[in-house]
């Protein structure tokens, strides 16, 4: 599946997302990018450096996010371009995942290249954790 220019507006909202991130997922994550930092494991470690729990590791909750674009688009291929900006931690509990809301809508469109810059929104309950989260995207012509 891939998304027409031609069918894309300015202030299009792609279909928001939630995603339930737990200290499983960390663990996970931790294997695959060999980043075994203990703030992201090991509670004990994480308070003493002034954390109040373990934290997500950034990149993973940047390639959360951006899910909500890919699974729109239907070819992780045609993002171009993605910046962000990490706001907050996403805190892990040992007791209960931790839910990341993804929002995105269409904030430009450049009809001479067929992209588009989408905004992303991603929180947790009561905190941004990503600003100035921008994607741009090649769609189809």
């Amino acid at each position: 599946m891939s998304v027409r220019f031609a069918d894309v507006t300015v202030g299009a909202r792609l279909p928001e997302q939630t995603f339930s991130i737990e200290r499983a997922t960390l663990i996970r994550y931790a294997g695959a990018s060999g980043d075994f930092n203990p703030i992201h494991w090991n509670q004990e470690t994480a308070v003493a450096v002034g954390l109040p729990d373990v934290i997500a590791h950034g990149m993973l909750t940047m390639a959360t996010a951006i899910r909500v674009v890919t699974d729109w688009l239907g070819d992780p291929g045609a993002v171009l371009d993605y910046k962000v900006r990490f706001s907050h931690p996403v805190v892990v509990a040992a007791d209960a995942p931790t839910q990341l809301a993804v929002s995105a809508v269409v904030r430009s469109m450049d009809s001479s290249d067929q992209t588009a810059e989408i905004q992303l929104t991603a929180s947790v309950p009561g905190q941004t954790v990503l600003t100035k989260a921008r994607v741009r995207v090649r769609l189809e012509a």
